[in-house]
């Protein structure tokens, strides 16, 4: 019987790419993280004087299911979204409708995530011969 310590270990093991005959499901993203950064250049007040709309905008976006999670940046430099949706491509639709967007005092980067792959060895894998 597996304990969790060892399914995680085994996970994290597993997700370093390699080469082998196992065939493993596609990659279906369920989710986009976003990272907001203010651009080199722009000052505080800059950002500040759309803060109320970007502010609102961004709790619609959350009423409306697709802001899963959101964080501040340790660092101060920006904002980190976790989006539902299932594309860069949709990912970046959303984000464009914002007021900083719009401003174009942002960069923005995508990351497009998955259900973590190596689970699948669990439940797809063959029996154990004996």
């Amino acid at each position: 019987m597996y304990n969790f310590s060892s399914l995680l270990a085994l996970a994290f093991a597993m997700m370093a790419p390699f080469s082998g005959t196992a065939q493993t499901p596609p990659n279906k993203i369920t989710d986009v993280m976003v990272t907001l950064t203010v651009k080199a250049g722009i000052t505080r007040d800059q950002v500040v004087k759309v803060m109320k709309e970007e502010v609102t905008a961004t709790v619609k976006l959350y009423l409306d299911g697709k802001i899963r999670q959101w964080y501040s940046r340790a660092d101060g430099r920006g904002v980190v979204f976790i989006l539902a949706c299932n594309s860069v491509e949709e990912a970046k639709a959303k984000m464009e409708q914002l007021p900083l967007a719009k401003l174009n005092v942002m960069d923005y980067d995508y990351l497009p995530l998955s259900p973590l792959q190596p689970l699948h060895f669990l439940v797809d894998a063959p029996p154990a011969q004996q």
